[in-house]
């Protein structure tokens, strides 16, 4: 078997004068997870749906296990599961019966029943249409995973389940990799991607900004100095002391948030300041920075029209 499972190489797709995808190149390792973020409109979905052959690039190449998935989707087919954010469940079907089916489908495929009790859906007898949305999210995800694929696509998996329901879907996730499964997940959930994820690719405006493993993306000193003392003290005169490219804020009221390179130079200098000044830091502690933190970084805090 290939190393890679998935490449995407200079990927570019417009819908008439809209560019969704702008030159996106990565790829994915053979029996890994990786975990595609971007705010919304960032190109995650319109670059996951080219990896399932639903639309065709504008320019640039996408290799689905060593297959066009255009041109060689007849034999990707049974290879590939699918996931979709939105549809691709009759709005007549039967939780059990859409499994067993979907299992009939492929050659070594999971136990339906055995999955249909993981998920919480051997007891459902409602059609489609009148689940709840979290037993439509959790059906879609058992209609992708039971053929035992050898790559899945997963567009937001846990979105809307309640954290019992997240639980089991991070297990099987996990297991599907153990057993050598690939699995392509996009996902708005960065405890999702910071448990799950091998590697993570961060995109926005249709480009890929940054790739790499949670732990290499979230390294370095970067971080947050965080102390409770008395309200209001003087911000102006505390950012004069601190090392260049250090912030500090007061949020909430009493509480200062020291933000940049917090390393041992960022810690003197606060706590020379208190001292000079007569305030006794409490609760003082460091962190370093989450998955949440270097995204916000790198996209933004803005909220996107």
């Amino acid at each position: 078997m290939s190393e890679t499972a998935l490449e995407i190489d200079g990927l570019v797709l417009k819908y008439g004068r809209t560019v969704a995808i702008d030159g996106a190149s990565f790829s994915v390792r053979t029996g890994t997870v990786t975990g595609v973020l971007g705010p919304n409109g960032a190109g995650k979905t319109s670059m996951i749906e080219t990896c399932e052959g639903y639309n065709s690039p504008t320019s640039g190449t996408v290799s689905v296990l060593g297959l066009d998935p255009q041109t060689d989707a007849r034999a990707l087919r049974p290879r590939v599961g699918v996931m979709l954010q939105e549809g691709g469940v009759p709005s007549g079907a039967r939780a059990q019966e859409s499994i067993r089916h979907m299992a009939s489908l492929y050659a070594n495929p999971l136990d339906p029943g055995e999955l249909a009790d993981r998920l919480g859906l051997s007891g459902l007898r409602t059609s489609y249409r009148r689940m709840s949305g979290g037993e439509q999210q959790r059906l879609k995800f058992a209609i992708a995973i039971v053929g035992r694929p050898d790559l899945v696509f997963l567009d937001e998996p846990t979105a809307g389940l309640d954290a019992q329901a997240r639980n089991v879907v991070r297990e099987l996730i996990d297991q599907l990799r153990s057993s050598g499964v690939t699995v392509v997940l996009t996902t708005h959930q960065m405890d999702d991607a910071e448990q799950l994820a091998d590697e993570i690719v961060v995109m926005d405006g249709g480009k890929v900004i940054a790739t790499g493993s949670p732990e290499a993306l979230m390294s370095g000193s970067s971080g947050e100095l965080v102390f409770q003392g008395p309200l209001r003290l003087d911000l102006a005169s505390l950012q004069l002391a601190l090392p260049e490219g250090c912030t500090v804020s007061e949020s909430p009221p009493g509480t200062y948030r020291v933000a940049g390179e917090v390393g041992p130079h960022a810690l003197a200098a606060v706590t020379a300041w208190c001292a000079q000044r007569g305030v006794m830091p409490s609760q003082l502690s460091t962190q370093g920075r989450s998955l949440e933190d270097v995204f916000l970084s790198l996209t933004g805090r803005e909220v996107r029209p």
